[in-house]
């Protein structure tokens, strides 16, 4: 009888203990696929240097093709701001770039394009 019950710990104790590993690999896996999921969620809000290279490009050209005008008054291209803003896209400043670009827009009344996503949209009319 003491033999029979020393064997039903030992089935229980063991039982035990494939109970806890398969609990740590379930949890192990379980934080593993959050990771994966916050990790692509972050890279997929923060733009990457490419992105933000060609947003620099996008509103440099815009405004140099819409903000230099014909007449005498106009600053276009030798607008200060804007050059400033090319030399910061140049040096690798794109952030800076690009925040300097759409407040020059937004001052000389145009009207922003949102930053491309990569992901097809329908035109806006």
């Amino acid at each position: 009888m003491i033999r029979r019950f020393e064997i039903m710990i030992s089935a229980s104790n063991e039982m035990r203990s494939v109970f806890f590993r398969s609990t740590i690999a379930a949890a192990v896996v379980a934080t593993a696929g959050l990771m994966n999921s916050a990790i692509a969620q972050n890279s997929a809000t923060v733009p990457s240097t490419a992105d933000l290279k060609a947003r620099c490009d996008q509103l440099v050209s815009l405004y140099d093709r819409y903000g230099a005008g014909r007449s005498e008054n106009s600053d276009g291209a030798r607008n200060h701001v804007r050059i400033g803003a090319g030399i910061d896209c140049q040096e690798g400043r794109y952030a800076q770039g690009v925040a300097e670009m759409e407040s020059l827009l937004r001052q000389k009344q145009f009207e922003v394009p949102p930053p491309t996503t990569g992901i097809a949209q329908t035109p806006s009319r």
